[in-house]
């Protein structure tokens, strides 16, 4: 059996390397049109900021050791151009020697990638990238450092904006600002959960561009003028980190199905119409595991998955891919951000009845040195407790909890199956009843009637004057900073000033982080009183009413 691979990197080179553990006999071929066969574009901003020093760290194999190791034929600086279904061979160009041919097959996979974005390629000048492979990492890093760019716009605030906004910021001389045309960082994010992201670029110096699309960019004067929607900055060089699109040209030259909007259409054996033809990773579009849309998610989690899928049926053994629910991890200087299932705006799309918690319990046992506040916000069905989506950020303990939740996720399990679960727990790793537990425990108050739960949106809202807001946290905590006309109240004074409340108005309670005033509202509910509890306490209120002038 002879198989033509088309790509290297996260899709192709582990389908290349399966295919050999699973057939010695097979002849691989591998053709990549760029350097490097199997790299790390992950790690390609921390290349950029010089937290991964050396460029041989980011390639995880070369063609040599590919070779020598798996007995695979790499050809690199080769690119396919074409596909002849009927002869079943495809078209080969040779870059730097422009010689075209033909080679055979009797199993053909795609894996193309996605290209970045860039709507401004008819502006000729060297200071406007895009950011895909190493020579892109290495051609960006040169430039900063020769040509001592003091202004670095980055234009998308998506996870590469934003890693390579932290990045510049190891470049003494370099002020970063990114410019995005939503009205929030990181598109899978609630607008909510961004402004914690928001909050830390800009205590970092990252100038921030909100809801400002970029119309034109010229060159002017040795710099780059950035026309927007409203207004006009300078910068020295720009990086491009708009999105990807799949690369499917070849699959549309050869008559595969592609959907409308792009990206290759693929069964769950990651077989295209053509029987013989397979396409993985970022070209294609796969299932959301919890709405079942046909979306792109270009990471390389589900493109390794999907690599052994492709071989295992490629040699005959049935194996499917059902699909991602697109769990991410995010550094952003001294935090992180975890991001697993679906957000608010994907309910909405597809009509899901869905509520929202939020929680910010501590990383591990208070009394033990190092612990630090987490924010969760999980979303779940509102009848059965599915939970459906999170997005988890905080300095410690945020790929553990997100992991623990994508796996809920993934396995449809229910807020009552976060209460059961046995997690590990000693002082510097976790406390007694863990995060998890708790999200679990707030999720079953509300569903078993125990609390009503109001966000901080909906209290911003409400103009009905007999619905009050009260604080239930200490005077010191009362005296640096409340809501606007709240209502004072310590929880611990609570019971003995209840007659200063009247039970004909509505209170809704907040804390610091929502646990005191859930215990203030069982409190005042079987007292007659009717009451809400504020999801996030006065701790999430000081984040999203958070402002910084760029």
């Amino acid at each position: 059996m002879k198989i033509v691979i088309v790509g290297g990197v996260a899709g192709g080179a582990t389908t290349a390397a399966r295919l050999r553990r699973l057939n010695e006999k097979a002849e691989i071929i591998l053709v990549e049109r760029g350097n490097f066969i199997s790299f790390a574009n992950c790690g390609l901003p921390y290349y950029i900021g010089n937290v991964i020093k050396n460029k041989k760290d980011l390639l995880v194999q070369t063609p040599e050791n590919f070779n020598s190791r798996f007995n695979i034929e790499v050809r690199v600086k080769q690119e396919v151009i074409k596909i002849n279904r009927q002869e079943k061979n495809v078209l080969i160009k040779n870059i730097e020697t422009n010689e075209e041919y033909e080679e055979s097959y009797d199993k053909l996979v795609l894996s193309p990638g996605a290209s970045p974005i860039n709507p401004f390629k008819n502006l000729n000048s060297d200071k406007i990238r895009t950011l895909r492979n190493v020579e892109d990492s290495i051609e960006i890093k040169e430039y900063i450092e020769e040509n001592n760019a003091e202004n670095v716009a980055i234009i998308g605030g998506g996870y590469i904006g934003v890693e390579l906004a932290e990045n510049l910021s190891h470049f003494n001389n370099v002020k970063a600002t990114i410019i995005e045309k939503a009205s929030h960082l990181i598109a899978p994010l609630d607008e909510d959960m961004s402004k914690f992201v928001y909050k830390v670029l800009a205590n970092n110096g990252v100038n921030i561009i909100l809801n400002n699309g970029v119309k034109e960019i010229i060159n002017k004067n040795d710099k780059l003028n950035i026309e927007l929607e409203d207004k006009n900055i300078d910068a020295d060089f720009v990086v491009l980190c708009i999105g990807v699109k799949p690369e499917d040209d070849l699959a549309k030259q050869a008559g595969l199905k592609v959907y409308p909007k792009g990206g290759i259409e693929v069964n769950e054996k990651m077989q295209t119409d053509d029987e013989d033809i397979y396409a993985l990773g970022d070209a294609v579009k796969i299932k959301n595991c919890v709405t079942g849309e046909m979306s792109s998610i270009p990471l390389a989690g589900p493109a390794n998955k999907q690599a052994r899928v492709v071989a295992n049926n490629i040699c005959n053994i049935y194996t499917s891919y059902d699909g991602s629910i697109g769990s991410s991890i995010l550094k952003i200087f001294n935090y992180n951000l975890g991001i697993t299932g679906i957000n608010e705006e994907a309910c909405k799309r597809n009509n899901i009845k869905y509520k929202t918690i939020i929680l910010s319990p501590f990383s591990h046992a208070t009394y033990y040195p190092g612990a630090s506040m987490l924010t969760i916000k999980a979303i779940y069905e509102e009848e059965t407790g599915i939970i459906l989506g999170a997005q988890v950020f905080g300095k410690d303990g945020v790929d553990k909890i997100t992991d623990i939740l994508a796996t809920a996720i993934q396995t449809n399990m229910t807020a009552y199956d976060l209460e059961e679960l046995d997690l590990c727990y000693a002082p510097p790793f976790s406390s007694a009843k863990s995060p998890v537990n708790l999200l679990g425990n707030s999720i079953v108050n509300q569903i078993e009637g125990l609390v009503e739960t109001i966000t901080w949106q909906e209290v911003e809202k409400i103009t009905d004057k007999n619905t009050l807001v009260l604080d239930v946290r200490t005077d010191e905590e009362y005296i640096s900073g409340s809501y606007k006309n709240a209502i004072h109240i310590p929880l611990d004074d609570l019971r003995e000033r209840l007659n200063e409340l009247d039970k004909s108005k509505t209170y809704l309670v907040y804390c610091k982080t929502g646990l005191r005033s859930y215990i203030a509202c069982r409190i005042l509910s079987q007292n007659g009183f009717k009451v809400q509890n504020i999801t996030g306490g006065y701790h999430f209120y000081s984040i999203i009413s958070f402002i910084h002038e760029v």
